[in-house]
């Protein structure tokens, strides 16, 4: 990825957040990098090196400024865009592969040898897979030190270090200080702010909420082991109320939930079952995580970005969409419209094969009664209490489930599916490929191989395999030209409804066309 210092400059020397992730400044004569909407001095153009990431600038032997917290902007753009090897590995590296399966294990999953893998995320991001994930686990590292009361050794292995030293070592080098002296200077801050609005807490504890004026990725202090709070950045605009709007309507009753402004749902992780609760707020979403294990902290944020979008650069498909004079209009009312992802590849193919030909209310009460037979910790609901999605009390955040994993959906009776026999034996099939490893529904999948390898499988047709694309694997430019919705939403805004003079018509909207789905949607 080639950084433009003129243009990278002009972006520091105006502090544009909409920059954020996209680049971090390095400054020689201070040790440190930033990002670019750093409100400290503009250093000097002499002074000032730019990269392509947080881990080149760390490599380069600078350590994070402490001001502007460049670790926790919104991730850059680009890897969600990007459909290469490169753009796929960085996905699989924040969702955490490096920490579970090593440096052999990603390069497996993309089909390169390790030293070649290395070759090209050193050329476009200056820094290769293990730098990457180091990087990562600093972050980690920081927010389970200054948002829990486990102890330093245990917050070494929980954010995958493979030592105390290490840990230590890392820490210092990339934040300048002991972890220790992490902790101790967010403690200081939390009694600092609680004594400003009047709020006692007992010594040696985290009061349960934030500095007004934090920045934006800055961790909201939590005392409950296992329950971390934090701010997860975003780029303006962010329509929120369509987004939540969106995945309201199709909540699953047991699995997850919408009330007052808050996405609350279970999900599994890596390492065990977790709950999440999600509040967009101006310039951040607070996030709420309930995670059986630690170790899960990075995945669950991973997760939680992608299922919101938040790495989105919505101004750039704001652009292009709204040059069109048949959406102008709705993106002059309405910016900042993303794209609902998932956090979970299996659930969502399970829930496109299930909408094949049912209302959305109709395949709400499928999905439901299959993530009734979920054996997690927080499985509290009865079955049949899960008849009609209306009717059905998910029990709060506390009793919310993760959808059933393949291995799982394999040992139901079929009984159990609620569906007619050949969408039953679509979802075993797909429940094998997924079990054998034969099938990859996860973010760093490849997107061309993905749609082939689903649409061979029976039952499966283009639009299937598309919203999977566009949903599990986060594909930015999907179009759905036979979808009911999106031919009702053209004909509201008075524009071919036809499949292929739709289709067609659409080849102006790339590479935004899953944006355009959304807004089509919305229209009709």
């Amino acid at each position: 990825m080639e950084v433009d210092f003129e243009r990278c400059y002009r972006a520091v020397d105006s502090r544009d957040q909409r920059f954020d992730g996209w680049f971090y400044t390095g400054v020689t004569t201070t040790g440190i990098y930033c990002r670019p909407s750093c409100p400290a001095t503009t250093p000097k153009r002499h002074n000032v090196r730019f990269f392509p990431s947080a881990a080149a600038a760390q490599r380069a032997g600078l350590r994070a400024c402490r001001r502007c917290r460049p670790d926790a902007a919104p991730g850059s753009p680009e890897w969600n865009v990007r459909a290469d090897v490169v753009g796929r590995a960085m996905r699989m590296i924040a969702d955490g592969v490096v920490d579970r399966d090593g440096v052999p294990g990603l390069a497996g999953r993309l089909g390169y040898t390790e030293r070649h893998l290395n070759r090209m995320l050193v050329a476009e991001v200056g820094a290769g897979p293990l730098a990457l994930a180091r990087a990562q686990r600093a972050q980690t590292a920081r927010i389970l030190i200054e948002t829990t009361g486990l102890g330093l050794a245990e917050i070494a292995f929980a954010a995958g270090f493979g030592s105390v030293r290490q840990f230590n070592d890392t820490i210092r080098e990339v934040y300048a200080v002991a972890p220790s002296q992490l902790r101790d200077a967010a403690r200081r801050a939390a009694a600092t702010d609680a004594a400003r609005s009047g709020t006692r807490t007992a010594r040696g504890s985290f009061p349960d909420r934030v500095a007004r004026d934090g920045p934006p990725g800055a961790a909201e202090p939590n005392g409950r082991p296992g329950t971390i709070s934090l701010r997860l950045a975003y780029r303006a605009p962010l329509h929120a109320d369509a987004l939540l709007d969106f995945l309201a309507l199709r909540a699953v009753p047991g699995i997850e939930q919408v009330d007052g402004g808050t996405y609350r749902r279970g999900l599994r992780l890596p390492n065990g079952p977790a709950e999440i609760s999600l509040t967009p707020l101006p310039g951040y979403v607070a996030a709420t995580l309930r995670l059986a294990d630690v170790r899960d902290l990075a995945p669950a944020v991973a997760r939680c970005r992608r299922l919101f979008d938040l790495d989105a650069d919505p101004e750039a498909v704001d652009a292009l969409l709204g040059a069109d004079p048949a959406f102008a209009e709705a993106v002059a009312k309405e910016p900042g419209i993303r794209v609902p992802r998932s956090v979970d590849g299996f659930e969502m193919a399970v829930r496109a094969i299930v909408g094949q030909q049912v209302s959305v209310a109709g395949a709400r009460t499928v999905l439901a009664r299959l993530a009734a037979t979920s054996t997690g910790p927080t499985d509290r609901t009865d079955p049949s209490e899960l008849i009609d999605p209306g009717d059905a009390d998910p029990g709060g955040p506390d009793g919310l489930r993760a959808f059933p994993g393949a291995e799982e959906v394999l040992a139901l009776p079929d009984s159990a599916f609620g569906m007619p026999a050949a969408r039953r034996a679509t979802i075993r099939t797909l429940a094998e490929a997924v079990a054998a490893g034969e099938l990859d529904l996860d973010p760093g999948a490849d997107r061309a191989e993905l749609v082939e390898r689903l649409t061979a499988l029976p039952g499966i047709g283009a639009w299937t395999a598309g919203y999977v694309a566009m949903r599990a694997i986060g594909d930015p430019d999907v179009f759905l030209p036979t979808d009911l919705g999106v031919r009702r939403g053209a004909t509201a805004l008075g524009l071919p409804d036809d499949p292929k003079n739709l289709d067609a018509y659409a080849g102006r909207w790339r590479p935004w066309r899953s944006y355009a789905v959304i807004r089509l949607w919305r229209a009709g």
